[in-house]
Order: structure tokens, then sequence, then C-alpha cells
């Protein structure tokens, strides 16, 4: 990787590209009314994918970018699972039918901050509401730190069989600075806990750029990591926003690495893994070549989706919770992000839709193109092009962004193939970026591009 480039382009604010348009260009024209539009108007044959949004953590992890509050008293999580059971009908209710689901993601938060026998609840609700197939792939987001050996057992008998635990740095150092202590031990518990149980799937996030963090710190988090065998990793670049997130207000600003020793550290990172033998998929995941993640990459059938790339082929993504963002062949829409007013919504038997986008047709195009660049390093402009009725001349036009970044060496156009340059793929945001029409490089919404 090139660490020239790392300079030029490391400090742009970019998105992730977990959608396009992005969410800060979603706006309350789309609200409940044409949501429930969207849902009746679903296709007969459609499937679905589920995300349930848990908002809740016993304590603040200071980097954390995710919709949550600490809570103490349950009384308040057994009541936001009530309403998400009430969502859940009140959505099929409106499809009108009971519609396939292939895919389900509880995240947060902490979604294992449930009662078991509530978990189990909502488990049961979703399989009265929806299809879920047996084949469906459930997943869960977990802290290490606060798993019950009872929610283990609830998550086995409700058919969980995929679970995402947050790792970030195993470093006591960085974990002080971040205000997440937990060690080697806890972690190792949980995914021996998990294997016992049948849940075999596992999934380590990790986090680079995070203060006092360096690369001698990164490659001893990622050696102790292989040793307790996950199938995937997630390598996530710290996004430093605090004026969106005022608790990262508590991160010493003058301990954070810059935009080169981000760099390194996502370098190290990605080379030890795959020293490893793993697969690296995309801008940040990275799988054993056997999952079913680094097949869709070999076959060129990943997508990427608000959870990042997945094996979801699916194009409907219901969005269950305050915060929560779906996906629908006519667009996006995003739940109210305050839990008063996401159940108010709910409890008076409307859809807790705050805002949305409606898809143009020229957003479609677009978003094919961002998202064969993020899930391929490529695109054959000319083949999407063609499924959209465009031509890739005017798309490329339109691209001012790329010229610089083919006269960089980052891309190869070849006709009207497009190609990531192997040494430049950490800059794939910025490839992506050059096709998004939307995109306003004035406003500081996003993260480093390195």
């Amino acid at each position: 990787m090139r660490t020239d480039l790392a300079a030029s382009y490391g400090e742009e604010r970019l998105p992730r590209y977990t959608s396009y348009p992005t969410a800060p260009h979603f706006s309350p024209a789309v609200g409940p009314d044409i949501y429930a539009e969207w849902l009746a108007g679903l296709p007969a044959g459609a499937s679905a994918s589920l995300y349930l949004h848990v908002p809740f953590c016993r304590e603040m992890c200071w980097y954390c970018g995710c919709h949550t509050q600490i809570v103490r008293r349950d009384g308040l999580i057994a009541a936001y699972q009530r309403t998400l059971r009430s969502e859940i009908a009140q959505v099929s209710e409106t499809i009108g039918r009971r519609i396939k689901v292939e895919h389900i993601h509880f995240g947060g938060g902490t979604p294992t901050i449930m009662a078991p026998e509530a978990f189990a609840e909502l488990m049961a609700a979703m399989r009265h509401s929806f299809f879920v197939l047996p084949s469906a792939e459930i997943a869960v987001e977990i802290d290490p730190r606060t798993l019950t050996s009872e929610m283990v057992e609830a998550m086995r008998l409700s058919g969980v069989n995929r679970a995402s635990l947050g790792v970030q740095s195993l470093d006591p150092v960085v974990q002080r600075a971040i205000n997440r202590v937990q060690s080697y031990e806890q972690t190792a518990s949980v995914v021996d806990r998990l294997h016992r149980a049948g849940i075999n799937g596992i999934n380590f996030d990790l986090i680079y750029g995070l203060p006092h963090q360096t690369v001698a710190s990164c490659l001893d988090t990622v050696r102790r990591s292989l040793e307790l065998g996950p199938d995937r990793f997630s390598v996530f670049g710290y996004a430093h926003v605090p004026d969106f997130k005022k608790h990262q207000r508590m991160i010493n600003e003058a301990a954070l690495p810059d935009g080169l020793a981000r760099h390194d550290q996502a370098c190290a990172i990605a080379n030890a893994l795959k020293e490893a033998g793993y697969v690296q998929i995309g801008l940040d995941h990275f799988a054993r070549p056997d999952d079913a993640m680094a097949v869709a990459f070999e076959e060129r059938t990943l997508r990427r989706n608000f959870q990042g790339y997945t094996t979801d082929r699916g194009e409907v993504l219901l969005g269950f919770g305050a915060s929560a963002i779906g996906h629908l062949p006519q667009g996006y829409v995003q739940n109210q992000v305050q839990i008063g007013a996401y159940a108010q919504s709910i409890a008076a038997g409307r859809l807790a839709t705050a805002k949305g986008y409606g898809l143009t047709d020229d957003d479609r195009l677009r978003a094919d193109i961002i998202e064969r660049i993020m899930c391929e390093f490529s695109a054959d402009l000319g083949d999407i092009c063609a499924r959209h009725g465009a031509e890739p001349e005017a798309m490329l036009q339109s691209a001012a962004r790329l010229k610089p970044l083919i006269s960089d060496g980052i891309v190869r156009l070849d006709g009207d193939r497009l190609a990531v340059a192997t040494d430049s793929r950490f800059l794939v945001r910025s490839v992506a970026a050059a096709f998004d029409a939307h995109l306003d490089p004035a406003k500081q919404l996003h993260s480093r591009a390195v």
C-alpha cells in the first residue's frame, strides 16, 4: 500500500457507502404514509431481511458511533421489547401477508441486554408474523462482558447461528482510554460457551485508529484473537466525530494516531489476517476461504447494506426499533431516533417512520456502480449502465473526482471497465465517492477515508 496516497487522500471525510444515497440525505418528506404504501406494494414473491435495533448498554464506550443510551433499570428494556413486538406485527399487517425471511440481525447497543425470556418471545413474534426460513441466518451482536449463560441458552433455542463479538482492542491502555475494559479471558469464555451451544458462526469486530493504539498493539490483538478462531473479522477505522457524538469528547484527541499511523495500523492488521489464511473482502472484512462471505466475494455476489458486507441478496430490509433503517425497492426509511417518540408512534398504531428517501432512476444506477466498487474493487460500467438504460460515457463525464484518481494510478480504466489498483484498495471509498452525486465535501459528516 502506498503511503504517499494515504497522506494525499486519507484525511478526506467520506461515507462508508452502506447505502446510496447515504443517511444524511434522508428527509421527513418520506413518512409513515409513504412507508405504508411501499410495504403494501412489495412484490408477491418478495423475501426480506429483518434488522432489530436495541439501543441500550450498561455503560458507554467512548468510541461508540451508534444510537444507544445507558440504562440501569430493566423495566425500560422490557417495555422496549414489547414495542418491538407491536411494530413487527404492525409492519406484517401493513404488508398484508406473511413474507419469507432469509436473514435476521440484532444490532445495538447491546441486544443481549434483554432478559433471555424476552429475547425468546421476540424471536417467536418474528416467526409468527413472518415465514422465517429454516436456513435463515440469525445473527446477534454481543458485548462479551455482559453475556450470561441463560442468554446463550435462549439464543440456542431461538435458532441463533451467528454471533458478532465486539473486541475492538485487547490492549489494556487502549481499553482504558475508550472506557471499554474487556479481558482476553472474558472474550475466550464467551467463544467457548457459544461453540458449546452450537452457535459456530463467530465474527470479531476490531477497530484501529483508537487513542494510544500502535501497530504493535494492533498486531498483538490480532494474534490473540486468532487463537480463538473466529471465521470472520470486521476491521473498522475509528470515526472521531465529537460534534455529533458528545461522549467522544471524553477521548483525548492528542492520543489519536494521525492519518499515516492509521494507515500503517490498517495495513498491519490486514497483512496479519491474510498471512493467517483469511481472505480480504472489500474494504474492511476478512473471512476464512470456505466461509459463505468469502464464497460470495469469489462469485461476485457479495452485497453491502447497513450492517456492512453481507451475503444477503434480497432487495427488502425491514428495520425495527428506534433509529432503525430499512431499504425497499422504492427507497429508504428510518424510524424515530428518540426512543420515547418511537414508542409513542407504535403505541398509537402508527408506523414510526421519521424520514426517508425515494430513489430515482439515477440513484439506482449510481447505487449499483458504488456497490460493485465497494464489493469487488471494480465495476463494468457498460454492463451496469445497459441494465439501467444509461450510457457509460455520460456517467464517466459526470464523475469529475475520477480524473485525479486515474492520474495517481489509483484507478485503471479499460474501456468501460473500472478497476481499483491492488495497492490502492484501501482508498476504495474515494473511488466510490467519484460516482456520488449527492456528496458535499464541505460537510464533515463522515469518517476519514483511511
